[in-house]
């Protein structure tokens, strides 16, 4: 990771690199993000992972009331 401060810009994991990134150097079809800390960007997995989860929890609960 850059060492650069964390509030002087947008961060963003890149697919291609495999790394944290500062900026919009890669193109977008290859980002996740915006995040505000280098860290967050870091974790894009486990967010990703968590917002799945609660979407199927959302999808499952309507399926189920939509069906009564």
């Amino acid at each position: 990771m850059d060492s650069m401060a964390e509030g002087s810009g947008e961060w963003y994991w890149c697919l291609d690199h495999r790394r944290v990134e500062q900026g919009k150097a890669c193109p977008e079809r290859v980002r996740m993000g915006p995040y505000p800390s280098a860290e967050e960007a870091a974790s894009w997995r486990e967010r990703a992972q968590e917002r799945n989860e609660r979407w199927q929890d959302e999808d499952d609960r309507w399926r189920h009331g939509a069906g009564r």
